[in-house]
């Protein structure tokens, strides 16, 4: 994503708007806007309420993960007005182009801010020991002014990550959790400060630079793990040519960008090449790997009049086609719209913290007032009732609260690595520990995704050995399959010569001075109404004949046997034939199957089952699986899905064992039970703490301490995290 213009628009021009939006089918238009200073659950409420109530707009949604609004408008001057009122809000907008990436620079600032903010705090830190030691007179007030000359440049920079949102909500008569931060860093400062100038035995140097230290791990951790959440559709692109050789009615070529070409214009198609757009084919023949639109490893054959859909891969031989539809139109434009449409759907699993943040602040701000005004009462102190106060603000800093989520994220992360799973979501983590139902792909997942030859038929070795011979000089998949089992078998392959492959039929040559043919029986007999087998033939006559299967993954039946004992519901959803679906899902004995299934119904399936009130894991490979993916409520891939599978699930398995899956859900639910214990300890020390700091019995720098004790236990308790498969 990149930003169109680096201002935020008043009242974009109609044209760039129009270039950067959508026309949606009933004729309103939907556009997005970057909002990088959206942060947390509070924002979104603030601006769908209200940008959705605004003359023009029909709606609008907020993405939380890749920080952006979805508008959708019929009058481009309400996208002007919009802009305007989420300024007023505090955000600045602009409008969005989805097809250019962009770094996460977020991510940086919070690291150098981080390790600024440690620097000083261990020093500071250090120094404090001098005065804890004895230091008095001149040489405490040395130390405490070296103390304040580093935490100031420290704070200055490392501190206006909480800062600039804080005075971002102020600006918009709003508060946020970063409110009573930025005035407990102030207040302690500028006390430390006075107490300094005036040879006073206490200064809060280090209670402050250690609070922003903690507060800054926090905020790094969370950041981390919602960028890993954040939409990856852009991987798609991968898959997208830049354009295509176009072919003029005069004969005369020209290569041209992939948005300039329209239907019914004639485009050729080298071997290799991804088909650019929706077309059919109009001469040439070849073999077309569409694994990506059904799952299928074996490869469609292209001949005249065969459609084929943008994205999948040409593999054998040139062809000939007329565009369809145009590049907005394709399948894969389809694919990224329903994957957009999909991550658009938020669901209900927010953080706890985000849902409390709307509450924190006020209650933080009433406790520190009130205490300092009854101690003001009470005493007439008011230095006392000051350093009161900002010992209630420092002590009810919400470290062991922001740490709760993301340290159990991150030791679960560990303990899936040291299992052979990624782990690209921490927000997938809460919802793999609340699924009930589990979805399988069949190619790639409960396969391998690789053909094999099928062990049961009795192949003479010395026609094996032919057919591996003709195969080792072609890339097919069927090629392959045979070549993998001579390989198995160890058997000596004899040398080739005059080969020749025929586009989307097969393999011809000679071995031991006999001509033979490996490929479509029709082709290799000169048989036109034979079935379409794989067959060696010479002369016509058939040698042998070749079956192919999917070999199923390592650990499958075990896996599913642990998924149905924990409980959960099991389905296969495929793209394969019914023959091959029923097969499998008896042999695992999975009840409910279903196959032919292309990416929509696949869609609608996952949509149904949600409807229903289920949680849905997805386990898929594939570009087809992806819009099922994004809107499962936990998706996980093999390392080797296609890219944008993997970038979509919010897990991925690195070995071959599909024991993963009940691993990985061992391991969610264990974390789940932790974040709620960590919850619980950070709310108990709030309620216990609280009432000792209006009390007067910490000062700021035991304030600070407790803060860090709370972060520790909640750190400590989170490492207790163990795997076990899903019971």
């Amino acid at each position: 994503m990149a930003d169109i213009g680096r201002r935020a628009v008043a009242g974009p021009d109609e044209a760039e708007l129009r270039l950067v939006s959508r026309t949606l089918p009933d004729g309103a238009v939907q556009t997005d806007i970057s909002a990088p200073a959206i942060h947390c659950g509070g924002c979104i409420g603030k601006i769908e309420d209200a940008l959705g109530g605004l003359e023009g707009i029909e709606s609008a949604r907020v993405n939380l993960s890749g920080k952006r609004v979805t508008l959708v408008w019929r009058n481009p001057a309400a996208v002007g007005r919009a802009l305007g009122a989420l300024e007023k809000l505090g955000y600045k907008g602009h409008l969005l182009d989805l097809t250019a990436p962009t770094a996460d620079t977020e991510f940086w600032r919070l690291v150098k801010a981080l390790a600024v903010a440690a620097f000083a705090s261990m020093n500071v830190m250090t120094l404090s020991v001098g005065v804890w030691s004895g230091a008095d007179g001149t040489m405490r007030d040395l130390l405490h002014g070296i103390s304040g000359l580093i935490a100031l440049p420290a704070l200055l920079y490392s501190g206006r990550v909480f800062y600039l949102s804080a005075f971002a909500a102020l600006r918009r008569g709003t508060t946020n959790m970063d409110v009573p931060i930025t005035i407990g860093i102030a207040l302690a400062f500028l006390l430390s400060v006075f107490d300094t100038l005036n040879s006073a035995h206490h200064a809060y140097f280090d209670a402050v630079t250690s609070l922003v230290f903690f507060l800054l791990i926090g905020r790094t951790l969370d950041h981390m793990m919602r960028e890993r959440a954040r939409t990856t559709v852009r991987g798609l692109e991968r898959l997208v040519a830049r354009g295509a050789v176009v072919r003029a009615a005069s004969g005369q070529t020209q290569y041209r960008p992939l948005a300039e070409i329209t239907p019914d214009e004639t485009l050729l198609i080298a071997a290799g090449e991804r088909i650019p757009l929706d077309c059919e084919v109009s001469e040439g023949h070849s073999d077309i790997d569409v694994s990506l639109v059904n799952g299928e490893a074996v490869p469609l054959v292209a001949a005249p009049g065969t459609l084929l859909r943008a994205g999948t891969l040409n593999l054998t031989g040139p062809l000939t086609v007329v565009a369809k539809a145009a590049a907005r139109d394709s399948f894969l434009a389809e694919m990224i719209r329903m994957m957009d449409a999909a991550d658009a759907g938020r669901g209900r699993y927010r953080r706890v913290a985000d849902r409390l943040s709307r509450y924190y602040a006020p209650i933080v701000h009433l406790a520190a007032f009130l205490s300092f005004a009854g101690w003001m009462v009470v005493t007439g102190d008011f230095h006392h009732s000051i350093t009161i106060a900002i010992a209630v603000l420092i002590i009810t800093c919400p470290c062991a609260l922001g740490l709760a989520v993301p340290m159990v994220h991150v030791v679960a992360a560990q303990r899936l690595f040291a299992r052979g799973i990624m782990l690209r979501d921490g927000a997938a983590l809460e919802r793999l520990a609340e699924i009930d139902t589990v979805v399988f792909d069949k190619t790639g997942t409960l396969t391998t995704g690789e053909l094999v030859l099928d062990p049961d038929l009795d192949i003479d070795p010395q026609h094996l050995i032919v057919a591996a011979a003709l195969a080792a000089h072609s890339l097919h998949p069927v090629a392959r399959a045979i070549s993998r089992a001579a390989a198995a078998r160890d058997l000596q392959i004899r040398k080739a010569e005059e080969i020749s492959e025929s586009a989307g039929f097969g393999v011809e040559g000679r071995v031991d001075g006999v001509y033979y043919r490996l490929g479509r029986r029709a082709w290799a007999t000169g048989d036109a109404d034979a079935p379409q087998v794989t067959v060696l033939a010479a002369d016509g006559r058939i040698l042998a004949q070749f079956g192919f299967g999917d070999e199923l993954r390592k650990d499958a039946r075990k896996a599913i046997a642990t998924l149905e004992t924990a409980g959960l519901d099991l389905e296969v959803l495929s793209g394969d034939s019914e023959k091959n679906v029923s097969a499998l899902a008896a042999d695992l004995g999975v009840e409910r199957a279903f196959s032919e299934q292309d990416p929509g119904e696949k869609l609608a399936r996952l949509a149904t089952l949600k409807a229903e009130g289920h949680k849905v894991l997805m386990i898929g490979d594939g570009l087809n699986d992806g819009p099922a993916i994004a809107l499962a409520d936990v998706a996980m891939t093999p390392s080797n899905a296609a890219d944008v599978g993997r970038a979509r699930a919010g897990l991925v398995f690195l070995h071959e064992s599909l024991l993963a899956v009940p691993e990985a859900i061992g391991i969610a639910r264990g974390a789940a039970v932790l974040v709620r214990q960590n919850f619980v300890i950070s709310i108990l020390y709030n309620v216990i703490a609280l009432p000792i700091a209006v009390l007067g019995h910490v000062t700021p720098l035991v304030a600070a301490l407790a803060m860090s004790i709370s972060s520790v236990i909640v750190v400590a308790n989170a490492m207790r995290l163990g795997g076990a498969p899903a019971k």
